[in-house]
């Protein structure tokens, strides 16, 4: 194998190890933050008695494929819907890939090109409406970031926006990469949204780490 070759796969393996841990911290971090804004929102309301209330008997949640490609559909999980409406005739239905996959596939509504060490800003041809209390997350696609060093910025949709969702692809190959009308270009993560009050303080709490920024961690796990 040519030393070009094993360089390229060499970065390959960076890149997908630096996404992973990325969406690993963002993920305990917004996890924490709504651990927490739980606990407030429980200390607050008052003690309940009850008494004498039959057992509520579960009913067994939707299945996420249970879903019609119409003009305007509903994705079911349980009691969360995630409503979509389909904007123009090339488009696809979010889809999960499995039972228990965390993100809905977005597909592309056009042929396009993202150029090499660019970007370009898919059109999926649909409009969502998110669970009250949540927002979707457009993640990157694993494959698309190993394979060919494909990733996904501003990917916040907030619950109140009701445009066209329209996913911002970066290219950080050396090669143009082509997408296909319907080829599965990132995915939709549905997450619980955390809006503590916003507050201004004269100092902020003493912490072990303080104002220790890049690095100042280290990376060793000893």
């Amino acid at each position: 194998m040519s030393e070009s070759k094993k360089d390229l796969q060499k970065q390959r393996r960076a890149y997908a190890a630096r996404l992973k841990y990325y969406e690993k911290k963002k993920q305990e971090r917004m996890a924490k933050a709504i651990s927490n804004y739980q606990s407030q929102e429980a200390k607050k309301k008052p003690a309940m008695e009850v008494e004498n209330v039959a057992p509520i008997k579960a009913e067994a949640p939707t299945s996420p494929k249970k879903m019609k490609l119409t003009e305007e559909t509903t994705i079911t999980t349980g009691e969360l819907q995630l409503k979509w409406k389909k904007l123009v005739d090339s488009a696809s239905a979010p889809k999960y890939g499995s039972d228990r996959a965390a993100g809905a596939d977005l597909c592309s509504a056009e042929d396009c090109v993202v150029p090499a060490r660019g970007k370009y800003l898919v059109s999926t041809g649909i409009s969502i409406a998110v669970p009250p209390g949540y927002y979707g997350r457009v993640a990157p696609r694993s494959g698309l970031a190993v394979k060919n060093f494909i990733d996904v910025g501003a990917g916040v949709i907030d619950e109140d926006y009701r445009g066209e969702v329209k996913v911002l692809l970066f290219n950080f190959s050396d090669q143009d990469f082509q997408v296909k009308t319907g080829d599965r270009i990132a995915q939709l993560v549905c997450e619980q949204i955390c809006r503590p009050e916003v507050k201004e303080v004269e100092e902020l709490d003493d912490t072990q780490r303080g104002h220790g920024g890049f690095g100042s961690t280290g990376v060793s796990n000893a």
